[in-house]
C-alpha cells in the first residue's frame, strides 16, 4: 500500500479477510458493530492490521459498508438493463431484496447509523451513493410497470420503505423468534419462506387489479 509501511507477515488478503470476519461477527451476533478483540481473535489477524488498512474502527465499518452497499447498487442497475417485463423484474428484485439481508442482515441499519452520526456532508453523500439510487430505481420500475398497465400508480418513496422496512425488521427479529416460537435460527428454510411471502405480498398490493 503506497506511503504506508508493511506489517511484517501481513497476508495478502488480510483487509478482505477483516471485512469477512466483521461482517460475520455482525451477522451472528445481530449487531452494527464489532470489537477489535473479538475481531483479532476471529479472523487470526493482529488487530494493529485494522489501522493499516483502514485508520480505525469507523475506517473498517465504511469500508464494509461501501463494500456491501456497492454489489446491491450495481445488482439494482444491471435488473434494470435487463429487456424483460417490469413484474418478473419486480419478482427478482424482491428475491434478491430478501437473500441480501439474509446474508446481510445489518447493513441497511448500519447505513442508517453511519448517516446519524457522520457530518451533514458525508451524511448526504452516503445518502446520494446508497439511498438515492434505489429509490430511483424504484420509481423507474414502478414507472415502467404503470406504462406496461401491468402496476398501479404507487408513490416510489413509500414503496421503498415498504420493501426494505419489512426485510429490515424480519431479518433483526430473532428476539420476536426467540421468545414467540421455537427458535431463533434465521435459517435457509425460513429465509425461503419469507421470501416467497414478502414476494406475494408485495407484487399483490401493486398488480392493476382485474
Amino acid at each position: 500500500m503506497p506511503g504506508i509501511p508493511a506489517i511484517e507477515g501481513a497476508p495478502l488478503a488480510a483487509r478482505d479477510m477483516l471485512l469477512d470476519t466483521a461482517s460475520a461477527i455482525m451477522r451472528e451476533g445481530d449487531m452494527v458493530d464489532i470489537s477489535l478483540s473479538d475481531l483479532a481473535c476471529r479472523s487470526g489477524l493482529n488487530s494493529a492490521l485494522v489501522k493499516y488498512y483502514f485508520g480505525n474502527k469507523a475506517g473498517l465499518l465504511m469500508a464494509l459498508l461501501e463494500r456491501e452497499w456497492a454489489g446491491i447498487v450495481a445488482s439494482v442497475d444491471a435488473l434494470l438493463a435487463k429487456e424483460i417485463d417490469p413484474e418478473t423484474k419486480l419478482r427478482i428484485h424482491m428475491a434478491r431484496v430478501v437473500d441480501n439481508f439474509f446474508a446481510t442482515p445489518y447493513v441497511h441499519r448500519l447505513l442508517m447509523r453511519m448517516i446519524r452520526e457522520s457530518e451533514p456532508a458525508e451524511a448526504q453523500r452516503l445518502a446520494d451513493s446508497y439511498l438515492k439510487p434505489l429509490m430511483n430505481a424504484y420509481e423507474r420500475l414502478i414507472a415502467d410497470g404503470v406504462a406496461a398497465g401491468v402496476f398501479r400508480p404507487v408513490d416510489p418513496q413509500l414503496f421503498y420503505f415498504t420493501v426494505i422496512g419489512a426485510a429490515d425488521r424480519f431479518f433483526s427479529a430473532r428476539l420476536v423468534l426467540r421468545h414467540c416460537s421455537d427458535t431463533d435460527v434465521l435459517d435457509e428454510a425460513l429465509r425461503d419462506r419469507y421470501r416467497a411471502h414478502l414476494n406475494d405480498f408485495v407484487v399483490a398490493g401493486i398488480l392493476v387489479r382485474r
